[in-house]
């Protein structure tokens, strides 16, 4: 299979019948004056009526199913942040077609922005000079919450969202983690159907990510929020999704599974032991490795890495026939990780 404008297509993800967003050959191109050099350049490109096309999005087609949570994905310039401007409304797409909760984004402004929350992670939605409680004031009064809910919801992210400490903080002296649960609960208070989360870990500490990261979890568990995240931290990624639609150029490489793509660009796997005779390990010999289906990795003394593939040999296998020749302490595997993968991927894209 290839990846040069191709779409790759995953292990199939099971969704409702009606999907909550539904995107269908989606075009978005940007018309620039065309700039002339010259000591009247300026004037030229002024006055002339000739254009560069760019086209940030490029036939991108995808649906997302109620509740479900969707990692999307792509390096910087790939048209993601122009998709989700068109999902919320800000743009209007070239071509193409776009369905929210049933409602045509850029048609239906008001009634969209009613059933979306957006988080950036480099901007705040929040008021810069008022304590964080006087903001989700204002957004409540903002999405016509009445006053009785309004206070049971802004209870249970409260608590969710662990933000009793800072509530009466104002917004300027939060730090990132506290700003960024800020920004989650402004945008949850009116309980939307769907939310948009644009990089919601950057800067982060490990500590505030992990916080983070358990908050959407949970939101999109007990809450049923069909969640669309974009990020370059693939952490989140191998944390949150179970599903990924990978871009780049404006167009799609990949809809589906995470683990159906590293299982095609990534199909080995690693046995870490860890030998109770230490001084045997590094006497391990080449040839015993081969004739039971692994390759043997260069590894500390006491340790025995092997590299297989689960499609050839199984790790049962294995781990049996090492404990034939030697005593173990203890084993890990260790499964490959995201972001290699995602990598391999753009450089072959960016050879083709």
């Amino acid at each position: 299979m290839t990846i040069n404008g191709k779409l790759m297509q995953g292990a199939p993800v099971a969704r409702d019948s009606t999907p909550m967003v539904r995107v269908r050959n989606l075009v978005k191109e940007f018309r620039r004056p065309k700039r002339h050099a010259g000591p009247f350049g300026g004037l030229r490109t002024l006055v002339t009526r000739q254009y560069t096309v760019a086209r940030a999005v490029d036939d991108v087609s995808f649906d997302v199913a109620e509740g479900e949570l969707v990692g999307y994905l792509g390096p910087n310039g790939a048209g993601k942040s122009t998709t989700i401007k068109m999902l919320t409304g800000i743009l209007v797409p070239t071509g193409g077609e776009v369905e929210v909760g049933g409602l045509v984004p850029w048609r239906d402004r008001e009634a969209n922005s009613r059933q979306i929350g957006v988080v950036f992670g480099q901007r705040s939605q929040l008021w810069w000079d008022l304590p964080l409680r006087e903001s989700l004031r204002l957004v409540g009064v903002l999405y016509d919450i009445p006053p009785r809910d309004y206070d049971r919801v802004l209870g249970e992210f409260t608590e969710i969202l662990e933000m009793d400490d800072f509530l009466d903080t104002p917004v300027r002296q939060l730090s990132l983690g506290q700003r960024m649960r800020g920004d989650l609960a402004a945008a949850m208070l009116y309980r939307p159907r769907v939310l948009y989360l644009d990089e919601p870990t950057i800067g982060l500490d490990v500590v505030a990510k992990e916080r983070i990261r358990h908050l959407v979890e949970r939101l999109n568990r007990e809450y049923r929020t069909t969640i669309i995240l974009t990020t370059h931290d693939l952490d989140d990624v191998e944390r949150l999704c179970r599903r990924i639609v990978l871009i780049d150029h404006g167009r799609v490489l990949y809809d589906g599974d995470v683990q159906t793509l590293k299982k095609r660009y990534a199909p080995y796997r690693q046995l870490v032991f860890r030998l109770a005779e230490a001084d045997h390990a590094d006497d391990a010999p080449d040839d015993w490795v081969d004739l039971i289906g692994a390759e043997l990795v260069p590894a500390g003394r006491g340790e025995l890495h092997l590299r297989f593939d689960p499609a050839v040999v199984s790790a049962a296998d294995l781990i049996a026939a090492v404990m034939k020749r030697h005593r173990m302490s203890d084993l890990s595997i260790v499964e490959p990780a995201l972001e290699p993968v995602i990598r391999q991927i753009y450089a072959q894209r960016a050879l083709s």
